[in-house]
């Protein structure tokens, strides 16, 4: 159900759009904490290493121990806020795009619309469309999760007003650049390999063993999300490095900070002082986060568009009768 399908006219761009933002919401709840733990590791300088004392973080668990103990609980959900509306504008904006590109393939190209290359055109057109219309939102996100203790910015408003008159508009998309880069291969091969995959279980799950299309889903789901999170991490790094630009006091306490002139001077830094591994930090708890939430968000996106169409169909049928 994910794209445009001629035999199965169910789901409206409108349907789309709304099944895409409940399906963001509920993921974003869910996968929050692997999200600041990634964060938190992209940012730190120092190896992700306990063989480095000067490294506040070593690992995941070390990691989760840490900032329950000297943050609390509720620092798993750091930014959540601006993470929400980031994460149901996107589910928005991508699941409408995507939808509306692939009819728009099937209808004006001699392409097939569930073609796993117009997928893979299709997923990153509707990804960076989707991104420019949240980016202000996700700068926020990474603010609210990289800040310490006290916190610089009590709020979301608090945070937008000093934003804006330290640092100018400009700030809010900061890390556009290698954001707009990597999205596009990793939300292309996100929805081509859900597509392949959704394709190849079709071929090898024989019929009575396909009841289970949601599990289906999610499974496929989680392998798309860790094949294109790994083939397109460290621009993911990058953007979160530049994202904090500015914000240098506030990341005092987590240890060294660094300034970068741009993209070029980033990647320039990270492989002078952190060597090649540097492009990776934080892959683990990133590859677990794009296997929870990527097969959440298709999971969800599949669950919701399938009761909207159930729903249409009952409604259908009470008026046929009636």
């Amino acid at each position: 159900m994910v794209g445009y399908d001629p035999e199965a006219k169910c789901v409206s761009t409108v349907e789309a759009a709304a099944a895409g933002s409940a399906s963001g919401l509920v993921t974003r709840v869910l996968v929050s904490p692997l999200d600041v733990i990634k964060i938190r590791f992209q940012l730190q300088i120092e190896q992700l290493s306990s063989r480095n004392p000067a490294a506040k973080y070593h690992g995941i668990l070390q990691a989760v121990q840490r900032i329950f103990q000297e943050e609390g609980l509720v620092a798993f959900w750091k930014g959540h806020v601006p993470a929400q509306f980031l994460s149901v504008g996107y589910g928005a904006v991508q699941f409408m795009a995507f939808e509306s590109l692939t009819k728009l393939v099937h209808n004006v190209t001699s392409y097939n619309a569930r073609d796993s290359f117009v997928h893979f055109v299709c997923g990153g057109l509707a990804a960076c469309t989707a991104t420019v219309a949240v980016q202000p939102v996700d700068t926020l996100r990474t603010r609210f999760a990289a800040q310490g203790e006290p916190k610089i910015y009590r709020n979301l408003r608090h945070a937008v007003v000093t934003m804006y008159q330290a640092e100018g508009p400009r700030t809010f998309y900061r890390g556009l650049t290698p954001t707009i880069i990597a999205v596009f291969p990793y939300a292309g091969l996100q929805f081509s390999f859900y597509n392949i995959l959704q394709q190849f279980s079709e071929w090898a799950i024989p019929a009575e063993g396909k009841k289970g299309g949601n599990v289906k889903n999610l499974v496929c789901g989680s392998c798309a999300g860790i094949i294109s999170k790994t083939l397109t991490y460290p621009f993911d790094l990058f953007k979160k490095r530049l994202q904090v630009g500015g914000f240098e006091h506030a990341r005092a306490a987590f240890g060294q900070v660094r300034i970068y002139r741009g993209l070029l001077d980033c990647i320039r830094q990270i492989m002078r002082e952190e060597g090649p591994g540097g492009f990776f930090k934080g892959l683990s708890p990133s590859l677990l986060k794009a296997a929870v939430s990527t097969g959440l968000v298709f999971f969800w996106y599949e669950l919701f568009c399938s009761l909207l169409c159930a729903l249409k169909s009952a409604d259908s049928t009470t008026r046929t009768e009636g």
